[in-house]
């Protein structure tokens, strides 16, 4: 039987510091959390990271490196993105509680909580990318949190839900979000085609497109559905010339 440990990796971003590394293994393992993977770490593996993990080692040993978010994202289904900044267009927001039993109802999903950068924590396209942005809720006089301190809240957060038992839903699927970014590639290409947006000045059409598209959760075949109208669009202006 799987649990909701199985099915949850915690993604952290260009973490400069390898200890920062070693001490989230600790948070996770505390918790049961196993799956750890790491985007562009300026240092890894590293001494510190496995000294400050404290007997984590498994966690480390096993931790998957990727050049990219895109690759640390493959197939998830639903992707919760930690950040203490607002944003100018805003993302659909959860606190961690929220967020885990949210994850926890969801009951065969891969799941992906990421973690930005030390210092200035995530962009907005890697944002862009997540279905939900999650804030802890700090003292707002002083809410920067230690990186693995954030993600030892998160993972006590999927902990409890995990205890209470949280009934799952009976849900199907959305769409992983590596087929979602094609989706959102080809959306692009044709609404510059068809000169509705400017690649110029794109202002935020396309960041507002993708907030719209990621929160109705379309699964695969609504994607194909919409892939397959795109497509239609441009056979029709290639006729048409």
């Amino acid at each position: 039987m799987t649990t909701i440990f199985d099915r949850i990796r915690i993604v952290l971003i260009a973490t400069s510091h390898p200890g920062n590394i070693g001490a989230a293994a600790r948070a996770m393992k505390t918790m049961g959390c196993k799956r750890l993977v790491l985007v562009s770490p300026k240092s890894y593996p590293d001494a510190d990271a496995t000294a400050r993990a404290s007997g984590a080692d498994d966690v480390l040993a096993n931790a998957i490196v990727c050049e990219n978010l895109e690759q640390a994202l493959s197939g998830c289904h639903y992707v919760f993105g930690l950040s203490a900044r607002q944003r100018t267009i805003p993302w659909p927001q959860m606190s961690p509680r929220e967020c885990a039993r949210y994850a926890a109802e969801q009951d065969s999903a891969e799941i992906a909580l990421v973690f930005g950068r030390e210092h200035s924590g995530l962009t907005n396209d890697e944002l862009e990318a997540c279905h939900y942005h999650v804030q802890i809720d700090a003292n707002p006089d002083y809410a920067s949190l230690n990186l693995a301190a954030a993600v030892q809240i998160l993972c006590y957060e999927m902990r409890m839900a995990s205890l209470e038992q949280v009934a799952p839903k009976d849900n199907s699927l959305p769409a992983p979000v590596d087929e979602l970014e094609r989706f959102f590639v080809h959306l692009e290409q044709v609404i510059v085609e068809v000169e509705f947006l400017n690649p110029e000045q794109p202002g935020y059409i396309m960041r507002r497109l993708r907030r719209l598209y990621t929160k109705a959760q379309p699964d695969k075949q609504d994607i194909n559905i919409l892939r397959g109208v795109l497509s239609a669009v441009q056979r029709g202006r290639r006729n048409n010339t």
